[in-house]
């Protein structure tokens, strides 16, 4: 199988608040995606799917 990187390196993990947790997270470094996997992932959500912005633009509601 080969071997598939992604992205530049850069691994962003949610806020967490147990460090339990943050070890989980890291160690998805070790997990291995078959090319099916990833097929079926990026079909699911291609790159660039994800668009807009976090919030919504409340700058029109008057406090």
């Amino acid at each position: 199988m080969e071997q598939r990187t992604l992205g530049n390196g850069l691994v962003v993990f949610p806020g967490t608040k147990r460090v339990r947790y943050l070890e989980e997270n890291a160690a998805a470094v070790d997990v291995k995606l078959s090319d099916d996997e990833l097929a079926r992932i990026d079909a699911a959500v291609p790159v660039g799917a994800a668009a807009g912005d976090r919030y919504p633009n409340m700058s029109f509601v008057h406090v």
